[in-house]
């Protein structure tokens, strides 16, 4: 049977072709250099990806602008057509979308890869359904006043910066709702993982949409620089960091560019003595340090009760042990590499400054895996008990995985510490109380709570944070409210 090195070298024949796409047209024209892509599993190049410079900025907001009077006087109905066939073309291409992602950013094919298409699916359907439903109302005034109503209207181009931890889910959370309002779009990912907004691209070229209204810029931070701070940008959508975010605000200050940031984050997710803790430790385990760790909303905090502590830590224990750190092709991998080799060193950087500092007391993991795994960016499941919650690892967003567990005695004393960051993303609590429950989803300051191994979004439901954690929401109607500006029309 072959092994990890040569699994991937074979599955590699698909990724496509990479380079610029502005108004229809690929160029593979590196004026910004040349990225190259290192499989995170394997340490090997595996591509060499052309950047953009300003030069293709320019041209690609141009595309997008001349492109925008038809997208927005194209019908909604005939908008609604041409998502629901987009989502179609994603579903009938999951398997080559999983095996991509996995190519691109190392998330595992049996516990990311796929989850993450099924979710660019849904959410791509759901805003077709708001293309032809955008409506204004008419304003209530008396007889001898103006005739008063509201018309819904795109912003215009809008510039979008994703992510590279999921990709494909930052794609489909962003673009259907903005193409829905009738807006144009230039898309900037993560030079690292390029693959899926191409393929994407290339799905939507054949749902019919129009040359001209979404068009890539592949390059590093000048040119995602140059984008953000562009006079012909109408508003900026930016899934990342917020140290990355406040330079996007001070570029967007210019030309008061509106935004909307879904940033980082370090959720809590509070266990208490009551709770069902069948379910409670398996989902919090699992969900704590799904995609390796790699997400703003994964509960990385894990707050437990005095009583149950002991025999939570013993729980999750026995579950890490089992979990797979491997090959992110193979089915029963749960653990996949980090994205590069920067995310490995700071992960790794990380764990030593919590051990030198006695943070937490580390119970498994903490190392860099080897054998057939040491020439990718593995770092197997790794938990500290007992951690200090003022301590830096509870503090700051690891974006690997590492599970924090603190102990607390009453419901205040975990409500403080849930509420002790500057993040507010998401938080989670599992109990049976239900009055607690009520008193819980006012008292912790985020943008999602979620009970009882609920997740931590809706696609019908609004998703963003307070704080670092951002502001606007994606998800349900307020996600492609963020892309409509109304107008107010008086008849006199």
């Amino acid at each position: 049977m072959n092994g990890l090195r040569e699994r991937h070298a074979e599955a590699a024949h698909i990724l496509p072709k990479v380079g610029s796409i502005i108004a229809g047209d690929l160029s593979t024209d590196g004026a910004g250099g040349t990225h190259l892509h290192v499989n995170p599993a394997t340490g090997e190049v595996q591509a060499s990806i052309p950047l953009s410079g300003a030069d293709a900025v320019d041209a690609a907001v141009a595309a997008a602008r001349a492109a925008a009077p038809m997208w927005r006087d194209t019908p909604g109905a005939k908008r609604r057509e041409i998502l629901e066939r987009l989502a179609e073309l994603i579903q009938a291409d999951a398997e080559h979308l999983a095996t991509l992602s996995t190519l691109e950013n190392g998330v595992t094919r049996g516990f990311g890869a796929t989850r993450f298409v099924s979710f660019a699916v849904a959410w791509t359907r759901y805003y077709a359904g708001w293309a032809d439903r955008l409506e204004g109302l008419v304003v209530d005034t008396t007889q001898d006043e103006a005739f008063v109503y509201t018309i819904p209207e795109p912003f215009g181009v809008v510039a979008m910066v994703i992510t590279w931890n999921a990709p494909l889910l930052s794609l489909a959370m962003k673009l259907p709702p903005a193409l829905a309002a009738g807006n144009t779009i230039v898309l900037k990912p993560a030079e690292f993982t390029p693959f899926t907004s191409i393929r994407f691209m290339e799905l939507a070229h054949q749902a019919g949409l129009p040359d001209g209204v979404i068009n890539l810029v592949i390059g590093g931070a000048d040119t995602g620089a140059a984008l953000v701070a562009h006079k012909g940008i109408d508003k900026i959508s930016f899934t990342g960091g917020p140290i990355t975010a406040g330079r996007i605000m001070q570029a967007a200050s210019t030309h008061l560019t509106p935004l909307v940031f879904e940033l980082g984050g370090k959720g809590a997710n509070l266990i208490f003595d009551d709770a069902d803790l069948a379910e409670a430790i398996p989902f919090s385990t699992g969900f704590a340090l799904a995609n390796s760790g790699q997400g703003c909303a994964l509960p990385t905090r894990m707050l437990v009760q005095r009583g149950v502590y002991d025999h939570v830590v013993a729980g999750v224990q026995a579950m890490v042990e089992h979990l797979v750190t491997g090959d992110p092709l193979l089915e029963a991998t749960f653990t996949g590499p980090l994205v590069n080799q920067a995310a490995l060193e700071r992960v790794t950087a990380i764990i030593e400054k919590a051990k030198a500092e006695k943070a937490g007391r580390l119970i498994l993991g903490g190392e860099r895996a080897g054998g057939e795994l040491s020439g990718g960016f593995f770092v197997p499941p790794t938990v500290f008990v007992d951690v200090d919650p003022d301590s830096s690892l509870a503090q700051n967003e690891v974006f690997g995985p590492v599970l924090s567990i603190i102990p607390f005695d009453t419901e205040e004393e975990g409500v403080a510490i849930a509420n002790g960051t500057e993040y507010g993303l998401t938080n989670y609590v599992q109990t049976r109380d239900m009055r607690r429950a009520r008193r819980l989803a006012r008292a912790l300051r985020s943008g999602t709570v979620g009970f009882n191994t609920a997740g931590n979004m809706h696609l019908a439901a609004p998703f963003g944070g307070v704080g670092v954690s951002g502001f606007g929401r994606e998800g349900g109607k307020e996600g492609i409210m963020e892309f409509v500006s109304t107008k107010t029309v008086l008849l006199g």
